[in-house]
């Protein structure tokens, strides 16, 4: 099948059908990935109980298809022209360091900050993420889901982690990062427009994801960094 950004689909966010930023880092990558193509599209709150891969995002085609994860739905619209492909032109070394700050953030910080969102925060994020569902069902959903995320933490190794070391981790990644686009934008302060993460003068997948996480960070209210704690 071959789209165009004149056909429209509805993505599911887990939140309101509003032009408001979302907590989900993954949704905003989608979003800002859409808009980078002038992809038009409709919101839709949608629930992980509905979506394909029970998780947010996931987005339902104008043939009531529907599809999840974040990178696939890219990859799905990218393969069938309906929005372009940022990385054809990156030689292969850039290829591979668009994809590694990628899995920096979607691999690693992400398990990070979900750790200081359902375990140092739980509260906050339950009635964030849950807000539209009524007591006392949220306190029982939120409970399972609390449940879920604490299991899956320990299975991928961010809860065998002291919380110091993982403060030490997540601090490294941001330096890092902040270093990098610091780079990126003394080698673009002469010319007139954004600057991307790789330097280049069009965004890469990366900047996309980047993004995400950097919107996600400052608009969560669960998201009270032990960074920021400790004064780093």
């Amino acid at each position: 099948m071959t789209m165009s950004p004149t056909q429209r689909l509805t993505v599911s966010r887990g939140g309101p059908a509003t032009n408001s930023y979302v907590w989900s880092p993954f949704v905003t990558k989608l979003e800002a990935r859409l808009r980078f193509a002038a992809f038009s599209y409709s919101r839709d709150a949608g629930s992980p109980r509905s979506a394909p891969k029970r998780k947010i995002p996931y987005v339902q085609f104008p043939d009531a298809t529907t599809l999840g994860d974040s990178t696939l739905i890219i990859k799905y619209l990218v393969e069938r022209d309906a929005l372009p492909d940022l990385n054809a032109t990156l030689k292969p070394a850039q290829k591979a360091h668009d994809l590694a700050i990628r899995a920096l953030l979607e691999d690693k910080l992400y398990f990070y900050h979900g750790k200081e969102k359902w375990c140092d925060n739980y509260t906050t994020m339950r009635d964030g993420v849950l807000a539209a569902i009524p007591w006392p069902m949220r306190m029982i959903i939120g409970y399972i889901a609390q449940r879920g995320a604490i299991q899956m933490l320990y299975g991928q190794g961010t809860l065998r982690l002291q919380d110091d070391e993982i403060t030490m981790l997540m601090a490294e990644i941001w330096d890092n990062v902040e270093a990098l686009l610091q780079e990126a934008k003394v080698s673009r302060k002469e010319e007139q427009g954004p600057f991307w993460a790789l330097g280049g003068k069009e965004p890469t997948e990366a900047d996309a994801t980047l993004f995400g996480f950097v919107v996600g960070a400052l608009v969560c209210d669960a998201w009270v960094p032990s960074l920021e704690r400790t004064g780093q």
